[in-house]
């Protein structure tokens, strides 16, 4: 089951989080700072974060996005930061079912979606492919600045 988190599914998340972190070598991390940042995320509503739950109520994968808006089209594009699914659980089509989710859920409430991957995560790259996402030649460049 996938749903659009609140903040009683807190603990499920903040799990996945520290583990997602790990996964990309973050290893400073204290529980309760994942969970001082995710709190803030879902009681201020500066993210929607979707969680995929196994049958016995255990969080077994995430998505996060971040909104951004545009002002041309008068309505709020998605930033996909976050997705993760637990190990056990890949290529099982969790990642889709988190996916779909998401589409569903911004339907009619989103111009569209933004997402970010590293050139050679080919694994993600072919999930996003899989799942509708483009990448391509466009009238628009990507550019990126980053600080150190």
């Amino acid at each position: 089951m996938v749903k659009c988190a609140a903040i009683d599914d807190l603990n499920e998340i903040i799990n996945l989080v520290m583990k997602y972190r790990d996964f990309y070598g973050v290893h400073n991390q204290s529980r309760e700072e994942v969970e001082s940042f995710i709190r803030d995320r879902i009681t201020n509503d500066q993210s929607k974060i979707f969680i995929a739950i196994d049958v016995n109520g255990h969080g077994i994968g995430f998505i996060q996005l971040y909104p951004s808006y545009s002002t041309v089209s008068l309505k709020p594009q998605w930033v996909l930061n976050d997705l993760y699914v637990e190990e056990d659980y890949r290529k099982q089509g969790i990642g889709t079912e988190l996916m779909n989710a998401v589409k569903e859920y911004f339907s009619d409430k989103a111009k569209g979606f933004i997402l970010v991957t590293d050139k050679e995560n080919h694994t993600a790259k072919s999930f996003y492919d899989n799942n509708g996402w483009e990448t391509g030649e466009y009238d628009f460049y990507t550019y990126y600045y980053k600080r150190g």
